[in-house]
């Protein structure tokens, strides 16, 4: 009967028993926190403010700018605590961190499909674009995208208030992932993997497909044109988009998809790592450098002029 009593609290795992690794851990991570909150609300302002960047793809920009800020704040504050103070986080805590992770991170999933269609419609339907990519529609993609978050965390986290947790109650992991917590539990769990799987696959495959189908039509039309200099524009405006997906969808469907091979915990807090704390950092690294509007709008936001032109207005 003792065994059946519910932890009330979890135990992270340490990064590790180094104090030296453990400080670098913590300037590390709260240096990458804070560039990814400065870069993204740059990026923001620099869309809100700028006449030239009010477009869809400037639109769904500056929501996944947004959307990354949030996806990053599920992670990192609780790792710097892990790191400088108390790893226990509590029952209901720990399953508000792992409904944040789904709702985050599957909305960013159904936002990145919003943003291939729209790389689709402009290249493959340009006299058509601004019929099909209006203002009401790209609303409803948003919307549709926070809507479908929320749906698929609600399905995957209710089911997880039914467990029980007995005595072991450490999660060898430095968050409440949906892979390292259900484990822990010692009632049955094969429900709750079923409908993970099902929502999982029903949501990787119907982005992939969204994603794949747009970028088959785009290359095909790329193809298709003379201009050597057109290729290389219509390639340039999709390739920032197609880098964001490749880091966010290899790492993240290996971590959850891949649990079970991947019993190594070294190698589950790289990929978590991976496209939760650093992807949201070189999401507006790879659009400012890959998107040449961006960078003039950010330099404008910033007040940035070129030395060489300041020198010649001197003269």
């Amino acid at each position: 009967m003792e065994n059946q009593t519910s932890a009330t609290y979890f135990v992270l795992l340490e990064f590790s028993d180094d104090p030296l690794v453990q400080i670098f851990l913590f300037v590390m991570f709260l240096c990458v926190y804070a560039a990814t909150l400065m870069g993204n609300v740059v990026i923001f302002e620099a869309i809100r403010t700028n006449a030239h960047l009010q477009s869809p793809m400037y639109f769904f920009l500056s929501h996944l700018a947004v959307l990354d800020v949030c996806f990053s704040s599920v992670t990192v504050p609780r790792a710097l605590m892990n790191l400088c103070s108390s790893r226990t986080i509590s029952y209901y805590g720990c399953i508000a961190q792992t409904y944040f992770y789904f709702f985050t991170g599957s909305t960013e999933v159904f936002l990145l499909s919003a943003m291939a269609y729209d790389r689709y419609a402009a290249i493959c339907k340009p006299l058509y674009y601004a019929q099909i990519m209006n203002r009401e529609f790209c609303r409803g993609l948003v919307g549709g995208a926070w809507a479908m978050g929320f749906i698929y965390s609600l399905a995957n986290t209710l089911p997880l208030l039914k467990l029980v947790f007995c005595s072991w109650n450490v999660i060898r992991h430095f968050s409440c992932e949906f892979p390292s917590l259900v484990p822990l539990s010692c009632t049955d769990t094969f429900t709750i993997w079923v409908t993970f799987y099902i929502t999982f696959t029903t949501l990787g495959l119907l982005s992939f497909v969204v994603i794949l189908v747009s970028y088959i039509h785009i290359i095909s039309t790329v193809l298709k044109m003379h201009s050597v200099e057109a290729k290389r524009r219509t390639f340039s405006t999709c390739s920032s988009h197609l880098i964001v997906v490749i880091f966010y969808y290899s790492s993240a469907c290996f971590r959850y998809l891949g649990s079970s091979v991947a019993s190594s915990v070294v190698l589950n807090e790289l990929l978590s790592i991976q496209y939760s704390i650093v992807t949201p950092l070189l999401n507006p690294i790879i659009y400012s450098l890959k998107t040449k509007t961006v960078k003039e709008a950010i330099k404008n936001l910033l007040g940035y002029k070129p030395l060489i032109s300041h020198h010649m207005s001197n003269a």
